[in-house]
């Protein structure tokens, strides 16, 4: 069994307040949680800078790939609007 632990980071250069940032990152959680994947904001508390936590469990490592890449298009046709990196681990 594998854990994925992921970290999407998004840019938000036309967002100007805190409640801007939180309807972007809301709008991503509810796409992740179609995913069904635990999902939480950790951002900090500047508004143009975003983070959020999420984590899945796959049954190899192969799989697990395929998801996170399943979920990265999904964000690039979402919100190609943002630039976004996507950092993970594998456990």
């Amino acid at each position: 069994m594998i854990i994925c632990n992921c970290i999407l980071h998004l840019e938000l250069p036309h967002i100007h307040s805190l409640k801007g940032r939180r309807a972007v990152t809301n709008s991503v959680k509810e796409k992740l949680k179609a995913f069904n994947v635990s999902v939480l904001d950790v951002s900090g508390e500047y508004a143009k800078e975003a983070d959020i936590a999420f984590v899945f469990l796959s049954p190899n490592a192969l799989q697990a790939a395929q998801y996170r890449e399943k979920l990265e298009k999904m964000l690039e046709n979402n919100f190609s609007e943002y630039e976004f990196t996507l950092e993970y681990e594998e456990i």
